[in-house]
């Protein structure tokens, strides 16, 4: 079965605690703290594999998780980082965040491999938290969580040209005649319920890439019959070949027609129909010489508004041969690089602050801001460099901590502690 969309729920690996231990020898009373760092989570990844060309994997197991970091140990043993998980998916794939729709990742181009989920930092042990003043501290940093998401996959085509037009015009008899794509064709509605792509080479001039979009109908852009289903396949081409019955062999008007299905591209989206486009009027070879004012029809419509109309017959071949290369032509004049959509979701960003609860109390003359959950953002950062402690001021100024402490009253030179760490305060 062919699948072009799947959810999923993706989980990157939590740090490793740090842990907390102090070094006990013979003849040495005072051993110093000697707890060792967790061991840093999995990533999640997403990987293009050309072997595949569904996402039909995704539709029986719903929930993938990256390897745990190991805790920290004894004597400075530093815990196993978790296994990364690789997600493999065909080329053309969109990831997006399932609640929001913004893009995470398209999986296109020179995209191969994209970390998505990053797996937590692991916890310093004890070891790291010794000064002048506190030598035996009590005190070892939790890993980094995980991060999580739900993500909905999507697998757009990857083609310079798309067939569209209604059903049963001969749009997969044109492919199967000018590419090596070998798509199901039969005289019925919807024979064509999957896109087929197939490469189209010609002598002299260069080859493009030619995709058959399931047949349209009226009410598609809103999703009547599988509108949407089909129409997410145009948004990755460059051009459209429009596919009319000419002969009108089942009482459809052609002129008509290709108002109708313009007018769903537009109501799908306005940029897509805005995209070059040429019509192939197929059937011809079903036209006689007293019918000939279809064709005329068409030409006189659709050319002063610098669409090109061709005469064609996918059963004979005859005017196929122009049709293409003015196709090729056209996109020699066009971007090649191929359609690929822009990262509208950060999970790096999106995630870090997500779900921190805490509190500001004033205990023994200091600022205490503890919480369930504040210790996620102490595994991100490395306060010892000077990039990691801007991060910090921001990260309290963002979350509201700052003006928490101020409504307290807090004052230059007061003491700030959270959890392992202390601070004092300065504007």
């Amino acid at each position: 079965m062919f699948a072009d969309r799947a959810k999923i729920y993706i989980r990157s690996g939590k740090g490793g605690d740090g842990h907390c231990s102090f070094r006990r020898e013979l003849y040495v009373p005072n051993g110093g703290p000697d707890g060792g760092d967790g061991g840093k989570g999995g990533d999640l990844i997403f990987e293009v594999d050309k072997g595949l060309n569904t996402l039909s994997d995704y539709r029986h197991r719903r929930k993938y998780a990256a390897g745990d970091g190991e805790q920290g140990g004894k004597r400075r043993c530093h815990g196993r980082d978790g296994k990364d998980l690789v997600l493999y998916v065909p080329e053309g794939t969109v990831i997006k965040e399932a609640s929001s729709g913004k893009v995470i990742a398209d999986m296109s181009g020179e995209n191969r491999r994209q970390i998505v989920l990053k797996g937590g930092k692991g916890g310093l042990g004890n070891q790291h938290f010794a000064t002048a003043t506190m030598q035996v501290p009590k005190y070892a940093q939790p890993g980094q969580p995980a991060r999580e998401l739900e993500v909905s996959l999507e697998l757009k085509v990857i083609a310079d040209v798309g067939l569209i037009g209604f059903p049963n015009v001969g749009k997969s008899t044109l492919l199967s005649r000018v590419t090596n794509a070998e798509p199901k064709i039969a005289n019925y509605h919807f024979t064509t319920l999957n896109p087929n792509l197939g490469v189209v080479d010609l002598d002299g001039a260069k080859g493009f890439v030619m995709a058959d979009i399931p047949g349209l109908i009226e009410g598609a852009s809103e999703g009547v019959g599988l509108g949407h289903e089909f129409l997410r396949h145009i948004e990755r081409t460059k051009m459209m070949i429009h596919v009319v019955d000419a002969a009108g062999s089942e009482g459809r008007d052609p002129v008509e027609d290709i108002y109708k299905i313009n007018a769903e591209l537009e109501r799908y989206n306005p940029e897509i129909a805005g995209r070059p486009q040429v019509i192939a009027a197929n059937k011809t070879d079903l036209i006689y010489e007293d019918e000939e004012n279809a064709l005329k029809r068409l030409k006189d419509e659709f050319e002063p508004k610098g669409i090109r109309v061709f005469p064609i017959s996918g059963v004979s071949g005859r005017g196929i041969s122009e049709l293409l290369y003015y196709v090729s032509a056209q996109l020699e004049t066009m971007d090649s690089a191929p359609v690929v959509f822009e990262q509208e979701f950060f999970p790096e960003d999106e995630l870090i602050y997500e779900d921190l609860p805490y509190t500001v109390e004033h205990i023994d003359g200091m600022y205490v801001v503890e919480g369930p959950k504040i210790e996620k953002m102490l595994g991100y950062t490395n306060l010892d460099s000077e990039k990691g402690f801007a991060f910090f001021q921001k990260f309290l100024k963002d979350t509201g901590i700052l003006e928490k402490l101020e409504a307290a009253g807090i004052q230059e030179g007061d003491t700030v502690r959270m959890y392992g760490l202390q601070f004092d305060y300065y504007k």
